[in-house]
């Protein structure tokens, strides 16, 4: 995303924690900064892409947040941190006269590189439109409303489906597997059938069938993302009997192969349940 920036001509300011994310933002031309604060020091728009809500709201409101930077005026969240943090975001921020706007992404790694990512934005109307233009930089935005938490909501519907469709995907071809038949023309079938979903036309092609496993989005961050829409469901008083089953398998997937590993290796899981360890 930095260097989807650059290459429309805007000056990036940029911190992470991450030495070798900082290098490679000053080897793209971006200008590093020595904290989170600088950047809001020196920028107007603040982007922030981090792993879970607690680094997102540290990120904002504690010691050294952006929120108390010189020159911010608009903070957008692209993590997905979930509603309950775009709402609280949003209020605090507020009483730093700092716009909040949420547009979590989907699309991973390829996405933010080739600019083809989905953006779930929310917030007010005319910061929308303000930031708009450096979000088009990034893929398709979507507008999903100025209600704070829309967008969130709108990234964790997207992410159980996803998740959803490889959990369901690895027990079909499992079933497959074992009745003998070929994996590669069952995916050939489903995705010419009323079964075929995200899983069987982009995950399985890419990183299941040719058992590297390594599409680009991690188990540990999955399972955090369908905990997330698992709460907002409760909150909403919407029972997700089959969301629960997924971060079960998520949950056995991550304890079973580490945080690290890629989601789509809940189809290993699935298959050493059904006795098909390579």
């Amino acid at each position: 995303m930095t260097q989807r920036l650059l290459a429309a001509g805007h000056r990036v300011y940029a911190y992470d924690l991450s030495e070798g994310a900082r290098t490679a933002a000053v080897a793209a031309g971006a200008t590093v900064v020595g904290s989170a604060r600088a950047v809001a020091d020196a920028a107007p728009v603040v982007f922030l892409s981090l792993p879970s809500p607690k680094a997102v709201v540290d990120t904002v409101l504690g010691d050294g947040g952006v929120a108390g930077g010189a020159r911010i005026k608009v903070c957008v969240d692209l993590s997905t941190s979930g509603p309950e943090t775009a709402i609280h975001l949003a209020a605090e921020l507020g009483k730093c006269k700092v716009a909040s706007l949420e547009a979590p992404v989907s699309g991973g790694i390829k996405g933010a590189r080739e600019g083809t990512l989905a953006l779930m934005a929310s917030g007010p109307a005319d910061v929308w439109e303000q930031v708009r233009p450096l979000l088009e930089q990034f893929g398709k935005p979507f507008y999903m409303g100025a209600r704070p938490g829309a967008g969130q909501t709108m990234k964790l519907v997207n992410n159980l489906l996803g998740a959803c469709a490889i959990a369901i995907t690895a027990e079909g071809m499992t079933i497959g597997a074992k009745a003998g038949l070929d994996p590669v023309r069952m995916i050939e079938v489903l995705n010419v059938s009323s079964g075929r979903s995200s899983a069987t036309q982009d995950k399985w092609p890419r990183a299941v069938l040719p058992k590297t496993y390594d599409f680009g989005f991690t188990a540990g961050l999955c399972l955090k993302d369908v905990r997330l829409c698992l709460a907002a469901a409760r909150s909403l008083q919407v029972p997700l009997g089959v969301g629960a089953a997924v971060a079960a398998l998520l949950e056995r997937t991550v304890a079973a192969l580490g945080s690290d590993a890629d989601f789509t290796a809940m189809a290993k899981v699935v298959e050493h349940d059904a006795g098909l360890d390579p």
